[in-house]
C-alpha cells in the first residue's frame, strides 16, 4: 500500500484530524501557515511528501476564508511530489445555489466545485445537500465518495432511553430519516414543508395519535436558521407529543437558532461533529476512516 499522511488545515479541527489519522494508522503531518500583516497567507511544508497519498482534512462551513489556504496547501503538495491529494470535507459548502433563479445570479455550486476539482484528486464528504443534483459527479470533475450519517445517527439513538418515532421535516429529509428508521427498526413520518422566504416556513403534520406515547426525533441534514425545526416543534407540542430530540447532520446554527431550539419543546438538540459546535454528539470519524481505508486498498 502506498504511504499516506494527513494534513489539517485549521487548528480548531486538530482533534478530529488526529482521530482520523490514528484510525487510519497514518501520521498527522505538519505545515507552517500564518498570515502576513497585509492579510496574505504564508504556507510551507515541513515534511517530505514525495510519492505519498496526502489527505487534507478541512470541513467547509464558513468556506470563504478557508478556501485559499486549502487550495494553496493542495497545490504545494502537488508541487512537492504527492501522488494523490484527497480532500476530506465532512461538510461540503456551496450546494444550495444549484440553479439560476433570476437573471444574473451566479450558480455558485458549480464554480466552487470547479475550483476544488482543479486542486484535488478525490473528495470524501458526508451527506452533501443534494437537491436538483442527484450525484456529486454532476458538479465535480473528480471521483468522490458520499457518506451517509444514518448509521452514526442510529448508533447514537440506540444509546438513548427513548421510544422513538423519527420525523423528517420535509421531503428532502426522507433519505436520511428512512435509512435511520430502517437501521433501527422504528417508525417514521415525513412532514410537508412550504417555504415562503429565507425565514418564513409553514409545515403540515399528519395524524399523530398513533405516536402519542413516542418521543419524536426530528432529523434533517442542516440546521441553519432552525426555523423548520422550530415550526415543527410547535406543531408537535400542540399535538400533545413529548419534547422532541432534534438531530442535524450539519449544525450551522445561524443567528439565534441554537438558544431558540434549546428553549423550545425539545428533549435535546444534537449534531454530528462535521461542524464544531457544543451540540456535537454523533461521531463521523469512524465512518470516514472506513471509507478512506477502502479507497486506499483499491
Amino acid at each position: 500500500m502506498r504511504p499516506a499522511c494527513l494534513f489539517n488545515v485549521l487548528p480548531e479541527h486538530h482533534a478530529q484530524a488526529n482521530a482520523l489519522a490514528q484510525a487510519l494508522n497514518i501520521p498527522l503531518s505538519h505545515h507552517e501557515q500564518r498570515a502576513f500583516p497585509d492579510g496574505e497567507t504564508y504556507l510551507r511544508l515541513k515534511e517530505n511528501v514525495q510519492g505519498y497519498d496526502c489527505l487534507v482534512y478541512c470541513t467547509l462551513n464558513d468556506p470563504d476564508p478557508k478556501l485559499l489556504p486549502l487550495i494553496f496547501l493542495a497545490e504545494v503538495l502537488r508541487e512537492m511530489g504527492a501522488h494523490r491529494v484527497v480532500l476530506v470535507a465532512p461538510y461540503l459548502a456551496y450546494m444550495r445555489q444549484d440553479k439560476r433563479f433570476v437573471s444574473g445570479e451566479c450558480v455558485t455550486s458549480r464554480h466552487f466545485a470547479s475550483l476544488l476539482s482543479r486542486s484535488f484528486d478525490y473528495l470524501v464528504t458526508v451527506d452533501p445537500h443534494l437537491h436538483r443534483y442527484q450525484h456529486l459527479d454532476e458538479l465535480y470533475g473528480i471521483p468522490s465518495h458520499t457518506l451517509s450519517a444514518a448509521s452514526a445517527i442510529a448508533n447514537w439513538l440506540n444509546t438513548q432511553d427513548v421510544n422513538p418515532v423519527l420525523v423528517g421535516p420535509d421531503s428532502e429529509s426522507e433519505q436520511w430519516v428512512q435509512q435511520v428508521a430502517v437501521d433501527m427498526g422504528v417508525p417514521y413520518q415525513i412532514l410537508e414543508k412550504t417555504r415562503h422566504g429565507d425565514f418564513d416556513v409553514s409545515i403540515s403534520i399528519p395524524d399523530v395519535e398513533t405516536y402519542r406515547h413516542h418521543t419524536p426525533v426530528l432529523i434533517d441534514d442542516i440546521i441553519s436558521s432552525g426555523q423548520t425545526m422550530l415550526e415543527t416543534l410547535g406543531h408537535l407540542a400542540n399535538a400533545g407529543l413529548p419534547p422532541a430530540i432534534c438531530i442535524g447532520v450539519h449544525g450551522l446554527f445561524s443567528a439565534e437558532a441554537w438558544p431558540k431550539l434549546k428553549q423550545a419543546h425539545t428533549h435535546s438538540v444534537v449534531t454530528s461533529n462535521s461542524v464544531l459546535h457544543p451540540s456535537n454528539a454523533i461521531d463521523l470519524i469512524p465512518s470516514i476512516a472506513t471509507a478512506l481505508r477502502q479507497w486506499r486498498e483499491v
